[in-house]
């Protein structure tokens, strides 16, 4: 059985919020570029990114980063050019944080260059950090269990986020 944590009202509130503070924190910069990682980080950058376009006047690009998240160090594709993100904001996006070691493993195609800052935002952070990530922006911040996991699934009619 599965328990509910946001439904479709709650996530949209949630990204609302997200893209104000995004906003807030990035304001006078000229553009910046979210990052969706793997297929719901990248909804998320969507969604977010068009929440954006709505409240501000930034230039907003987008790029996707896939990653294996049990092994994160291998295979990890960019689909922009790296040399487009040279001192530019980089905020990497994500549904849930777990350990943040995806969220770390990351940051590894932005080392051959420097971003003027990078930043994290996800939907749900669980507080279960084991490497050194801090999360700039968060949706829902629970303590859980090691054993519990959280699922979360987007389409364009329905958005949920719960334990599994």
């Amino acid at each position: 059985m599965s328990d509910l944590i946001l439904d479709t009202k709650a996530i949209d509130a949630k990204l609302t919020r997200l893209a104000y503070e995004i906003y807030e924190n990035n304001y006078q910069e000229q553009s910046l570029c979210l990052i969706g990682m793997n297929t719901q980080g990248d909804l998320l950058a969507d969604l977010i990114k068009q929440e954006l376009e709505s409240i501000s006047s930034l230039n907003v690009s987008r790029a996707q980063l896939k990653i294996n998240p049990s092994n994160p160090t291998k295979d990890i594709a960019l689909d922009v050019d790296i040399a487009s993100l040279e001192g530019k904001v980089v905020i990497i996006i994500d549904d849930v944080a777990n350990t943040g070691r995806s969220l770390f493993y990351a940051c590894k195609p932005l080392m051959s260059i420097v971003p003027k800052k990078i930043e994290f935002a996800v939907l749900v952070d669980r507080k279960h950090k084991l490497f050194p990530v801090k999360v700039d922006y968060v949706g829902l911040s629970l303590a859980t269990t090691l054993k519990e996991n959280i699922l979360v699934k987007l389409s364009e009619n329905k958005k949920e986020a719960y334990f599994s």
